[in-house]
Parts: structure tokens; sequence; C-alpha cells
């Protein structure tokens, strides 16, 4: 069978061989070619009408780099040029120019061309049908009067006109200094010098009011020098600087503005933002790096698609009133008079302006602080406060438990005092039947006031025991002896105990047992601690109703164990032994344990309970001990 490709057609001819391969190149070719156009290369062409390092040319030529977008797939490459006017000028060397872009940029074209300065733009609309006809031509830095002198530019040449508010900024100087009595013009030679000199010329004088106008034109730099270094304070100086002087030096403006406002006694103005930091004061200006950056935004729009037509402009170039911080303060400017919109350069900020933010922030820390602290400091004076109540509660407390102590203690305590008391009336009868007999038994007087007085003591210390007991007072610390004090607590003790029928054995420590704290307070913990345990052996056989309470010492604590041979306690019980108004007493409020352990716990002391071994209970108190060296020498006065 033949191949598709090789049958006849209709006609009897064969049909055209390898159609399909030859449309697979074409469209091959097509994408090859629009990849190509994609990563094709947009050129852009800046032409200045002077030198490369006018300040002005500089400042126009980073906004425009800044602003200008190039990116991998459109990428966009910039490329200056200079006719370095006023140094060379004149048709040859325009033809010359000509000629040499011509040829320079015969294989990379550019497809837009921002132009600097009327004069740049000047030469490009006059050139334009023999050098680059139909690329679009962006102007910045360009004057309305220009502007208005070719009606006829084409809708391809587009930019923000601008207008250098020379007026504004002369009026803004008379303000400034109410006292001038005249104004002096300086301008130079050059073509654009002799340009601003006529438009001065012809406004200013409806500006000066009464102020002397005085112009100093086309004179030497040397000249001009010794003229403004004669000024007082009664003059201001304006310039827009020069490019040129009487003696044909050339300048950069920014340059002749230095040297003027290093020599001049008065105040000098000038126009142009690059003069900022010469020693001129200021002056309303247009930004030049704004400038160059408004050409690369249209310059982007046209690259994008735009035609220049369509693109929505400004009507002008904007000024601002802008001003040399170090001029101001010089020439004696009230800082109230200077417009809140006033761009000011050099002024060394304040420690407010440096650091307001860290300042803030150290603020806003230390009024935290502060207000923390004043929480800290009230709930301290609350905490201290509600601890003063709770001790003045617990003083309280423990007070009204010794004179429940008391209660129970009433009839053996009433016993023990009866006892010397009768004893004193039996020996006061004896005594009595002596001296009504009229004997003379002197010996036997003697031995009955000896009992008397022995008796009338042992009351005496009963009730002066039992009053340091159940006498209210505040909690104080001192030194004393465990051991002496639970000497006191047998002797109050004693008559319930004989009362009850039960042994109580004291097991002193060996050495001295000091501890620093609350007599009375550790008393009323012995007290209760063996008034549980006398209660614990009242229904237990004889042999067992006895109670032991030992003393021990080591090197930091001194222990105290009170031991009971009852029916112990049971182990569900022990938890919760010393819980507030827990009880295992059939009429128990459940308090005095729970008092013990607050006493002991406020001596920084521990309490806790357990079953002996084989039977009874034991209680364990420890206390720290204190060192006898550490005891201040008492007086034997």
């Amino acid at each position: 069978m033949a191949p598709p490709s090789a049958s006849p057609g209709l006609s009897g001819k064969p049909s055209m061989p390898h159609f399909k391969p030859v449309l697979y190149l074409a469209v091959l070719w097509f994408l090859l070619a629009q990849s190509a156009l994609a990563t094709e290369t947009r050129n852009v062409l800046v032409l200045y009408s002077n030198n490369r390092l006018v300040p002005g040319n500089v400042a126009v030529d980073r906004g425009l780099r800044a602003a200008i977008k190039s990116s991998g797939d459109r990428p966009v490459q910039l490329f200056s040029e200079f006719l370095d006017r006023p140094e060379f000028s004149g048709p040859a060397y325009e033809a010359t120019v000509m000629a040499y872009l011509r040829e320079k940029y015969a294989a990379r074209p550019p497809d837009a061309i921002v132009s600097v300065s009327d004069e740049a733009l000047d030469f490009l609309l006059r050139n334009r049908p023999n050098l680059f006809a139909h690329v679009p031509v962006i102007h910045t830095v360009a004057s309305k009067a220009t502007l208005r002198s070719y009606p006829a530019m084409g809708a391809d040449v587009v930019g923000v006109p601008l207008e250098y508010d020379f007026s504004g900024t002369i009026q803004q100087a008379l303000r400034w200094h109410p006292a001038a009595r005249r104004l002096v013009i300086v301008t130079g030679t050059a073509e654009r010098d002799r340009g601003r000199e006529a438009w001065l010329r012809r406004e200013v004088p409806s500006i000066a009011g009464g102020v002397t106008v005085e112009y100093l034109a086309g004179l030497p730099t040397s000249a001009v020098l010794e003229r403004l270094s004669r000024l007082g304070p009664d003059s201001v100086v304006f310039t827009p600087g020069y490019f040129r002087d009487g003696d044909g030096g050339l300048f950069n403006p920014r340059d002749a503005a230095a040297l003027m406002a290093a020599a001049s006694g008065a105040p000098v103005y000038g126009p142009f933002d690059p003069f900022i930091g010469t020693g001129v004061v200021g002056g309303r200006m247009p930004s030049f790096e704004e400038m160059g950056a408004q050409a690369g935004r249209i310059v982007n729009d046209i690259f994008a698609g735009a035609t220049p037509a369509s693109i929505q402009l400004p009507d002008v170039t904007p000024t601002k009133l802008q001003v040399d911080w170090r001029q101001v303060k010089r020439w004696g400017i009230d800082e109230r008079d200077i417009p809140a919109d006033t761009i000011v350069h050099y002024k060394e900020p304040t420690f407010w302006d440096k650091y307001r933010n860290i300042a803030v922030v150290t603020l806003v820390v230390i009024l935290l602080q502060a207000a923390l602290i004043a929480k800290l400091l009230l709930e301290q004076r609350r905490r201290r406060a509600a601890e003063l109540a709770v001790q003045r509660q617990r003083t309280e407390l423990a007070h009204a438990s010794r004179l429940a102590v008391a209660g129970e203690l009433t009839a053996s305590i009433a016993h023990e005092i009866n006892q010397p008391l009768g004893a004193v009336q039996t020996s006061a009868d004896a005594a009595d039947l002596i001296l009504q007999s009229g004997a003379d038994r002197r010996d036997d007087l003697l031995r009955i006031v000896t009992r008397i007085r022995r008796d009338n003591l042992r009351a005496s210390d009963v009730i002066r025991r039992l009053r340091a007991l159940l006498a209210r007072h505040e909690s104080e610390r001192k030194p004393f002896d465990v051991t002496a004090a639970l000497s006191d607590v047998a002797t109050i003790l004693a008559p319930e105990a004989r009362q009850r029928h039960v042994r109580v054995e004291f097991e002193p420590a060996t050495t001295s047992a000091l501890i620093a704290g609350d007599e009375t307070q550790i008393q009323q913990v012995l007290i209760n601690l063996l008034l549980n345990a006398m209660d614990s052996v009242a229904d237990m056989p004889e042999e067992r109703r006895s109670v032991v309470v030992a003393v021990s010492r080591n090197e930091r604590e001194i222990g105290i164990t009170v031991r009971d041979r009852g029916h112990g306690i049971a182990p569900e019980s022990l938890p919760k032994l010393f819980d507030s108004f827990f009880s295992t007493k059939a009429r128990g409020m459940g308090l005095g344990l729970s008092i013990a352990r607050t006493i002991v716990e406020a001596h920084e002391g521990r309490i806790w309970a357990e079953n002996g071994a084989g039977e009874g209970a034991v209680f364990h108190v420890e206390l720290p001990a204190l060192d006898e060296a550490a005891i201040p020498e008492r007086s034997h006065a």
C-alpha cells in the first residue's frame, strides 16, 4: 500500500510531500521569535545638558534608576550621555554629537529617551527627525517656558513641567528677615544664567516691596565674594548660582552658591535643593531626585504598554520649603516662624526625637514596675495585717483554750490550794490555843509560824503558776529551759493526776534543753498533751494508768515525747488528728491539738502522733535547740 502522501489527488497529480514537518518548523520558529521578544532588553537613553558631576544630574540619575523597573523577563538598561554645556556649544558641535549618537546607538537603538533640563529637551526636539524620530521622549527638569516654545512637540513627548519658585523663596526670605533693607541678587554670564537674570529683573520688583534690589550680574567671582563680604544683617542675598562668571570661569551652580554663602555677611537663599548643605539657608525647591523618579515611572508605564498621551500626570512639579537648620540658628530665625510642612535638614534630633520609642517603652516599664511595686507593697501590708490579725486570733484562741483547761482543773486546783490553806488554818488554831493557855511555849509557836509560812508559800506558788498560765499576754520570744517549763506543768497537773489516779513520770534531759520562744505557750502544749494522755488511760486498769513525759536533746533539736498506755489512735483518725474541730472524745471541741500544732509551728517546730509499740499512743514534739553561747550574759547586779 502506497503512503498517503504519495497518493494522487482529484486532479490526478500527487499531493505536496513533507507538508507536516515544514509546519512544525514554522511553529517552532514562531515560538523562538516570541521567546526572544519576551526577553528583549529595553534601552533607555538619558540625555543631560551639562556634565555628569553637576549635583542636580546626580540626584536625577539616582531617582531615575531607583524608579525604573527591570526584571528577568523584561530587562531595562540605561545609557547616559552629556552635552557638556556651557563648555561646548554651536552648530558644528551639535552636528558632531548627533553623528556620535547615531553611530553609537545604531546597533542598540533606544526604546525611550529621557531628556534632563531645557537645553537637552531643546536639542532633542530640534534634531529629533535626524536622530531618533519615532522614539518616545520623556522630559524632566524642563521649564514651562521651554515647553511653550514647542507647541507641536507631538503626542509621544511627555513629562511634568517645572516651574522654579524664585518668587516664593525671596518672599519667604524677606518674611524671616523683616529688618532687611536690601535684596542682593547674584547671577552669571552663561546663557542659562542670563535667562534667569532676565526673569528675576522682570518679576522681583512686584514682590520686593520697599526693599532696595541690587543685582551682581556677570561679575568675576572674586568681585562677587568681596561685595558679599561687606554686607550686614540689613541685607538678604538670593542666587540661583551660575555656570560661568564674569571672568569666563566655569562652575556648577552648587559650587558657586557654596562660595557665596561662605563669604557673605548676610543670609543667602537659593531655589535648588542641591544647595542645602553649602551654607545657603534654604528656599522653595523642587526635588531633583523626585523629578528623576517621576520620569522613571513614566518610562515604566510606556514599557507596560501605555501610550504617552494616556498617562495622567501633574500639571507642574511641586516645590517644598526646605532649610538648613544650622543656618536657621546662625541667622537667628525664630523656630516658631518655620511652617510645619517645611523639610528641615541637619537638625540635631532632640533626646525625645532620638529615643522616643525607647523612652516611651522605658516609661511604660517604669510605670508598670511602680504599679507592681505599689501593689506588692499593698499586698505585703495587707498580708502583714492579716498575719497580725491571725496572730491576735491565735493568741486569743490559745488564751481561751487555757481558760478552758483551767475550768477542767478547777476541782484539783481548788483541792491543791485548800490543802495548804487548811494547814494554815490548823496551825493558826494551834497557836491560838497556846497563847490562851498562857504557857511559855515559844519554840512551839516558832515551829507553827514556820509551818504557816511554808503552807502559805505552797498555796502562793500554785496561784502564781496558775496566774502565769492563765494571764493574757502578747506572744514573746525569749530563751527558756524546756525542762524547767515541764517542772511547772508537773506542779500544776499533779493534783489532777492524783485525783484521776494516774501516774505521771518525768524524764528530763541530761543536758540543758534551751529553746527560744514563749514559755507559756509551750506549757500550754504540754498541758494539753498530758490531759489527753490522762483521758486516754482513764478507763484502763490501774497498772496501765500511767503517762511518761521525756525530754531529749540532739545537736539541733529539743524533743518532747508524751507516751500513754491507753487504747491508741484509730488508723483512720491519725491523718485528721490535728485538724480543727476534729475530736475522738464524745464531748471534745477538737481545738486542743489544733492549737498545739499552731503553737509548735509558730516556734518553727513540728508535732505528730503515732501508735505505740503494742499499746497506747505517742505524741512527739520537736523544737529548734538554742545554743547557750548565743544567749547574752545576764546581769547579776
